[in-house]
């Protein structure tokens, strides 16, 4: 397991890598492309803005899509798109539209944070799919699909990180 975790991880560095080299000559900002790595791109909210305004690539996507909890029909939802319109991007290999590569990076955030809050994918993905109290009895997944229940999702997940119960 921990082989392809390190294996993902190598890919998503090389793609994020291979973006940032493009960004780094189209927009000329100053950053060490081949220093930048998916773990790192969280740290640098410069970064995922010049990452949303260049689009996310499909051959990105796909590797946070495998990276997530998040079903097809899941990533449709979050993205307001039909399953059929997620199937052409991806033969298409096309680049995805500003406010979806915002979305996709935002759920590859909730899902860095909700692996570390609750230390694997599938509790993670079981706190999702659970109806919580303290989210007005509504699974956290169903409030992915906006900003707003994001920053509800990310608020819930850190106090939990923390211990205080809502």
């Amino acid at each position: 397991m921990e082989a392809v975790h390190r294996k993902m991880q190598t890919s998503l560095d090389k793609e994020v890598r291979a973006i940032f080299h493009k960004i780094k000559l189209k927009y000329k900002i100053v950053v060490d492309s081949s220093t930048v790595s998916y773990a790192s791109l969280f740290e640098n909210k410069m970064l995922i803005t010049y990452l949303i305004r260049e689009g996310v690539t499909h051959n990105l996507f796909h590797l946070i899509q495998a990276n997530t909890p998040f079903s097809e029909k899941d990533w449709a939802q979050i993205l307001d798109i039909s399953l059929k319109s997620l199937t052409r991007y991806r033969q298409h290999e096309t680049t995805f539209k500003v406010s979806q590569s915002e979305k996709i990076i935002e759920m590859a955030e909730v899902t860095d944070l909700g692996v570390d809050v609750f230390g694997d994918m599938d509790r993670f993905k079981s706190w999702l799919d659970t109806p919580s109290f303290a989210l007005g009895n509504v699974k956290p997944l169903e409030l992915l699909r906006d900003s707003y229940g994001k920053e509800m999702i990310v608020g819930e997940l850190t106090r939990i990180r923390y211990g205080i119960l809502s």
